[in-house]
């Protein structure tokens, strides 16, 4: 009876010979028979193997020998099969050879192993060619895995895979998925690495291709072909990982996680975590802190982190930052460091920064600048540029921009307009804004709206605009305000419902604070009739220290027929600055008889100008001078 292929599964050293579903688990095992009768059904097998290989059954030999092997009886294990292996038993000859690698004798197991293979042994192709491999022979080793793999053999098909990766052979794939299909997990979890490695190469080719031809249909097929690796790779993962594969599970959950399905991948992380992935205990915590729950978070954190996880340390020394407690957050920040994790450094010297020990400050952040930490390069720059050092702190900006630091390219846009430079400035700015910098667009579009550029300044503004810039709301509002046909006047009182995209920016400017757009807000309002409103945004504007908010609420105020108040209102801007409202003053107070007071407002209305109003000003003072005179 031949059955050496099959005896070659029995044994496992996690080495050479394949595992299989049948090789510990017997029908009484499954029905859950307990340890002690386990070993006596062995010994009862055991006594029956010696009795038919005393008999001379060379399959019971064969078996024998294996049950030996693998129980660790070397000694024991090795008369047995050596005797099957001269009977011809290939199963034999194969587990002779792992017994004689175990020994120490790895030149004569190959040669037990190529008896094996020859024979038919897909386990000794495999342990064989895994051997040529070690010894440099690649072409050997090439061809015995093949035989191995070809044969259906799991760990033969994942060890070609492997030897063809190494070679950048494109055949690779085709065997690891063969592996991952015959149920090897390490297989599984590198063929879905590998279809997450090949949508990023994919879809950023198609992106670009699109983009050369001016059209969608590339960016379509790279989302299409996109969704299918996705989807591949998370069901290799997931067979993985339901294999007992910690890092495949870690995958899973970060997947999970990003689809929004935290409950499932939060049960992934842990499954990991459990395994002894540090990686996965550590998002673990980051998943728990964002529930609420930052003392568990802090346990698997504070697990991560004795397992020598950086980014773990890190969050500890937030956490305990946060707290107050700054001793025990620098000690984390410490270890992090230590762990190789330059946050370490960023975050300490963040810590120091806080604490105002600004010499400490920067040389954590030089440590954490000098292993490539951009934002750290970036931090040193602003520390350097307020302590007066312009010359020292242009270099670590440049080196944090090149790196791709967003900030620090919007810094040396500031630093090349101080100097001047406007050029050379709105370089960085676009580079800058490029990113998503929202400060930075709205430097181009003011750059662009100097230059003329009307079209390319309004892209500007409206990304700045939506990334939460008032100024650059306010003034999208006014570029679209100048475009607007001049809208009938409409009686105070009479109110029009229907607002325009500016108004609508304008009242976005005003909602953030922004003075200029609530005075704007509030004239359109004013404009459409609706007093009510118009009031609410002059008051708002004024209150916030807007002189013109407040000439432009008494007016109103005198328009109702509030004059006493908009007289307040007009004394707090012309005491701004703001000549048109000591004007109207300086008439209120005329037409009061309070003359000496109407002159004293007038002479400041023609010292505040504007030139027009300088003019009426000074007739005024000159008449009120005359009546004062008479």
């Amino acid at each position: 009876m031949d059955v050496m292929g099959d005896k070659a599964t029995l044994f496992e050293t996690g080495r050479f010979v394949q595992p299989s579903g049948e090789e510990a688990t017997t029908p009484d095992e499954s029905r859950g028979e307990t340890a002690e009768a386990v070993e006596t059904g062995e010994a009862v097998e055991e006594m029956g193997l010696r009795l038919a290989a005393e008999a001379g059954d060379v399959e019971a030999v064969s078996v024998l020998g294996a049950m030996l092997l693998r129980r660790g009886d070397l000694d024991g294990a090795e008369p047995y099969l050596r005797a099957a292996t001269a009977q011809g038993d290939r199963a034999a000859a194969n587990n002779l050879g792992v017994l004689l690698h175990q020994r120490g004798y790895p030149d004569e197991a190959a040669g037990w192993w190529r008896v094996a293979a020859v024979a038919g042994s897909a386990a000794a192709a495999h342990a064989l060619g895994r051997h040529r491999r070690e010894c440099g022979d690649e072409p050997a080793a090439e061809y015995w895995l093949r035989q191995s793999a070809e044969q259906g053999h799991a760990l033969g098909a994942y060890a070609l895979a492997d030897l063809l990766e190494h070679r950048g052979d494109a055949a690779a794939e085709q065997w690891m998925r063969a592996a991952a299909e015959r149920g090897h997990r390490e297989a599984a979890y590198r063929l879905a690495r590998a279809l997450d490695h090949k949508e990023c190469r994919h879809g950023a080719q198609c992106a670009e291709r699109g983009r050369a031809r001016g059209d969608g249909e590339a960016d379509a097929c790279a989302h299409d072909n996109g969704v299918l690796a996705r989807t591949e790779a998370e069901q290799w993962y997931r067979q993985a990982a339901a294999r007992g594969h910690r890092r495949a599970a870690l995958h899973l959950g970060t997947i999970l996680e990003g689809r929004g399905e935290l409950k499932e991948a939060g049960r992934w992380y842990l499954t990991s975590a459990k395994d002894g992935e540090a990686r996965a205990a550590c998002a673990l915590g980051f998943l728990l802190r964002d529930a609420g729950d930052t003392e568990n978070a802090a346990v698997w954190w504070l697990r991560a982190a004795q397992d020598g996880d950086g980014n773990a340390a890190n969050a500890l020394g937030a956490l305990h930052a946060e707290r107050g407690q700054t001793q025990t957050a620098e000690r984390w920040y410490r270890a992090a460091m230590d762990a190789g994790d330059d946050n370490g450094a960023y975050n300490l010297a963040l810590l120091c920064a806080e604490q105002g020990r600004t010499a400490q400050a920067e040389h954590w952040y030089r440590r954490a600048a000098y292993a490539g930490h951009r934002e750290a390069a970036n931090a040193l720059a602003v520390l350097l540029l307020q302590g007066g050092d312009t010359a020292g702190a242009e270099p670590w900006f440049s080196k944090a921009a090149e790196a791709g630091s967003v900030d620090a390219a919007f810094n040396l846009g500031i630093l090349f307009a101080g100097r001047g430079e406007e050029g050379v400035a709105l370089r960085w700015y676009e580079r800058a804004a490029a990113a998503g910098h929202t400060e930075a667009a709205l430097q181009v579009a003011i750059a662009r709206l100097r230059d003329g550029d009307e079209q390319e300044a309004e892209r500007h503004l409206r990304c700045a605009a939506g990334g939460g810039s008032a100024e650059a709301a306010y003034r999208l509002a006014a570029v679209l305000d100048a475009r607007r046909p001049q809208q009938p006047a409409h009686e105070l009182g009479e109110i029009v419902h229907e607002k325009t995209e500016c108004e609508e920016w304008y009242e976005r400017a005003a909602t953030q604070g922004h003075r200029r757009a609530q005075v704007r807000v509030g004239m359109l309002a004013a404009a459409r009739g609706d007093v009510v409103e118009a009031a609410r945004w002059y008051r708002t504007a004024a209150e916030a220290g807007s002189r013109n908010g407040a000439f432009n609420l008494g007016l109103l105020l005198a328009r109702e027929g509030s004059e006493p108040e908009a007289a307040v209102w007009w004394t707090r801007a012309a005491d701004a600055g703001h000549g048109r409202a000591a004007l109207r003053l300086a008439l209120v107070y005329a037409r009061r008889g309070e003359l000496a007071e109407g002159q004293r407002w007038a002479d400041r209305a023609v010292s505040l100008g504007p030139a027009e109003v300088a003019e009426r000003a000074a007739r005024l003072r000159d008449a009120l001078h005359e009546e004062l005179s008479a």
